[in-house]
């Protein structure tokens, strides 16, 4: 019997590997890095990884770098430990070293000396800086424009212009074309720049932009809008200890901020329209003082004062003229726009007075009744009579009080 066979040495090919490393293989097959980078650190660190000229270490770092430098403040000091630049980079720390001096020989980083802590005489930390250079190649900024020199040779003009062609038009065949079409996605999200004008205001209570937007969406959660409830609540923020915690609360209510808004914002609005409604009488009232209007049939004569503050009334049928008592401009501007009256003239003026004529001398002609009062009293025989009962129950009463005063 054959112990040894010629295909024993391979038998690991033939037999299952364990559950738990064919579970671990196939978890390393299907798991990568959940980072969300920026679209503008996301393009500086391909650029940084596809930079010719300097060996393959140094385009590692430099990929690490344009990954954690400030996009807003690229030439800003990088603040990263080592162990974060070499984990990112993929090197170990003598390779690391290398790296650094490459990319410093090529003038892409600057690395400043360390420097002591003034009252304990220890050294500080070294930090990295961005060249301007970098920072162009990068696309953290904006690259300056090339002065062309006046009168360029026939040859470079022609190398310009192909490099312009080139930088304008990529070839449709490089692997990142995409890249250089759309640097800027429309689907990208981006916070708004400015907040709306109605919110503004709570700056001035300490409340951060970040946070007046958090509050927005909050807002929406509670099926409200932040601009109402700060709309009807503003007085009370003001002469709130915590504005924050205040607004939050209003959010968390029931209460109908809408409504509450919209009844405002309406009470403004008539306050408004009452306010200019006032301003266009008073205008219309000073354009026509110092004159004289008569209503339609001409049996009423209104005088304005010059200085437009009373307004005096004559009938025709009365002897003297009135004041007109109240708010009388309000009612006189609508009998002047409805037509009720017109400016007075002399042929309406003589009207009137013919009219004023023709009632007296109808009141004259009418015979008087005398008044009441004016008529003489004539006492019939029962008033008589109850005169002198109540005259003799005087006496009475008075002749007793005075028996009892002298007793």
């Amino acid at each position: 019997m054959l112990i040894a066979q010629h295909f024993v040495a391979g038998e690991g090919d033939i037999r299952p590997q364990p559950a738990d490393q064919a579970d671990a293989g196939a978890l390393a097959d299907f798991t990568c890095d959940t980072t969300n980078l920026p679209w503008i650190i996301f393009r500086a660190a391909h650029r940084a990884a596809h930079l010719s000229g300097v060996p393959a270490r140094a385009r590692a770092l430099l990929s690490a770098l344009a990954r954690t430098v400030d996009a807003h403040r690229p030439y800003a000091a990088i603040y990263a430990r080592r162990e974060l630049l070499t984990g990112r980079a993929m090197q170990s720390m003598r390779t690391f070293y290398r790296s650094l001096d490459d990319l410093e020989t090529g003038g892409l980083i600057v690395r400043p000396p360390q420097k002591r802590y003034g009252e304990a005489g220890l050294f500080g930390r070294a930090y990295l800086h961005l060249t301007e250079k970098a920072a162009q190649l990068l696309g953290l900024v904006e690259a300056q424009p090339t002065v062309v020199s006046e009168d360029p040779a026939p040859g470079e003009q022609e190398t310009e212009d192909a490099a312009a062609v080139s930088l304008m038009q990529p070839s449709a065949s490089v692997a990142d074309g995409a890249i250089y079409k759309d640097l800027f996605p429309a689907s990208q999200k981006r916070q708004p720049g400015q907040l709306p004008a109605d919110l503004q205001r709570l700056l001035s209570l300490g409340f951060h932009e970040f946070l007046i937007f958090k509050l927005m969406r909050e807002a929406r959660q509670h099926h409200k809008l932040l601009s109402d409830v700060v709309d009807v609540a503003w007085e009370h923020l003001k002469k709130a200890q915590r504005p924050i915690n205040y607004l939050r609360a209003l959010l968390r209510s029931t209460a109908d901020f809408a409504w509450q808004a919209r009844s405002k914002r309406q009470a403004a609005t008539e306050r408004h329209q009452a306010e200019q409604e006032a301003l266009r009488v008073a205008a219309v009232v000073l354009r026509n003082a110092g004159g004289i209007f008569f209503d339609r049939d001409t049996s009423r004569r209104i005088c304005m004062a010059s200085d437009a503050t009373t307004l005096i009334v004559h009938e025709c049928g009365e002897h003297a003229p009135r004041v007109s008592p109240g708010n009388w401009q309000a009612d006189f501007v609508v009998a002047l726009e409805n037509g009720h009256l017109v400016p007075g003239t002399p042929e309406l003026d003589a009207a009137f007075e013919s009219k004023r004529l023709q009632g007296r001398e109808l009141e004259s002609s009418a015979p008087r009744l005398q008044p009441v009062h004016a008529r003489p009293r004539v006492l019939t025989g029962e008033a008589d009579e109850r005169l002198a009962q109540m005259k003799q129950i005087l006496r009475v009463a008075v002749a007793g009080r005075l028996h009892m005063a002298a007793a």
